[in-house]
């Protein structure tokens, strides 16, 4: 048998969040499944956590099956890959199972469901987003699964990556021009490097959509999925967007385009943030804003059109607030709008970003409705200060990049 062999002993860039969520769910019973964009990383997180725990536990006996190795072809049918692991179990070693490119195994929820049942396995896996979408987890593992969320890379990580010696404020205007998608970070040029994000990105609509869902032609979805991105940050609905697809000449209605809406979400090429009444706090049903996953696959698919540096920054900030664990909704507050309201238990925190607040005229829109919330919890505005954490009646002004560069939920 062999175990753990070609994989690196620690990763390019030592992704700590995950390792430590994923050392955190370290041998309970659940069926740890990592999931996220395509190229975001879930392999080699899996293979690092994996070498991390062979390392640090005598007792380990860790199975890891690379079902793109043609060395395990055999286990493509779910009866030999079942029959391989019970065969590898060891009595009295901690037991771990990792799978990679796990929809390879046709039938492969049989295999890991009686596994499971089994008992004295700790379960990992990885796969393609054709087969592990979010919505179809709670259904292949009847809800004995954990889900472990990869985002792209930060900006920490990006600056880890390239050794965090350059100019800070310089490296954040590139770090929003190539996006988190490190895979892209081989290439020297800035072209080919978008070059691998749009390859990227055609997979995800050709093969883990249009295959997955049967749709009869990817136009529809290629111009939804363009408006999307070229929308960042504003509010919307099925119904808007389809007249204005309908506008343009691309025939669909708001029920496909809710549905695609769905797919594009289920697969991480967009996440969205629901409204929230900060008045009467409730959350509202209409409207949602919706933010692409990587804003470098934003410009690999748009370029510069309509670009605008709040927006862009406003999207890595919501990023950034998904991965240090806050529930981030819209807020509404009369005619106003607040950019984030985010929630992390009793914690609540109310969040504006902005580029350039330089003039006073900008800097009093961008607090305004701030300054309109009359109760007690923490406002912040977000901006391309350059300067190091300022206030203003009572609001913490924060420069973006060092915000991005901070420890703890909001640095």
């Amino acid at each position: 048998m062999k175990l753990l062999e070609r994989m690196p002993v620690v990763p390019l860039v030592y992704r700590s969040t995950y390792m430590e969520r994923l050392h955190t769910l370290e041998g309970t019973r659940d069926i740890k499944v990592i999931t996220g964009v395509r190229r975001s990383g879930k392999s080699e997180l899996m293979k690092a956590f994996a070498s991390e725990s062979a390392a640090s536990d005598s007792m380990s006996n860790n199975v890891y099956l690379d079902l793109l190795d043609l060395d395990n072809e055999e286990l493509l049918e779910y009866h030999a890959l079942h029959k391989r692991v019970i065969d590898s179990y060891r009595e009295g070693a901690h037991n771990r199972l990792f799978i990679d490119e796990i929809q390879l195994c046709e039938g492969f929820e049989r295999a890991i469901n009686s596994i499971h049942t089994r008992g004295g396995w700790d379960i990992y896996l990885t796969g393609s987003n054709a087969f592990l979408l979010s919505s179809d987890l709670a259904s292949l593992f009847t809800g004995r699964q954990r889900e472990v969320h990869v985002f792209p890379f930060s900006f920490c990580e990006y600056r880890e990556y390239f050794g965090g010696e350059r100019e800070i404020d310089d490296d954040l205007d590139n770090y929003v021009r190539r996006g988190g998608l490190a895979g892209s970070y081989a290439y020297g040029s800035l072209t080919e490097s978008y070059g691998y994000v749009r390859g990227v990105y055609r997979t995800i609509l050709t093969r883990d959509l249009v295959q997955k869902f049967s749709l009869p032609d990817t136009t529809v979805l290629e111009r939804l999925a363009e408006y999307m991105m070229d929308n960042a940050g504003n509010l919307n609905s099925p119904n808007n967007i389809a007249n204005t697809l309908e506008a343009n000449k691309v025939s669909t209605n708001h029920v496909t385009v809710g549905r695609y809406m769905s797919y594009l979400r289920d697969a991480f090429v967009f996440y969205n943030a629901r409204r929230f009444d900060i008045k009467g706090k409730r959350y509202l049903s209409t409207q949602a804003k919706h933010y692409v996953c990587d804003t470098g696959m934003r410009y690999a698919i748009l370029g510069t059109r309509n670009m605008e540096w709040g927006r862009m920054y406003e999207n890595v900030v919501f990023l950034e607030l998904l991965r240090r664990g806050y529930e981030v909704y819209v807020g509404k507050l009369y005619q106003k709008e607040v950019d984030f309201v985010v929630k992390m238990e009793s914690e609540l925190v109310y969040i504006q970003v902005s580029d350039d607040i330089g003039s006073q005229s900008t800097l009093d829109r961008e607090l305004s409705p701030l300054l309109s919330i009359r109760d007690a919890f923490p406002k912040v505005l977000i901006a391309r200060t350059r300067h190091e954490e300022y206030s203003v009646e009572g609001v913490r002004i924060i420069d973006v990049a060092r915000w991005l560069l901070g420890d703890g939920p909001l640095g």
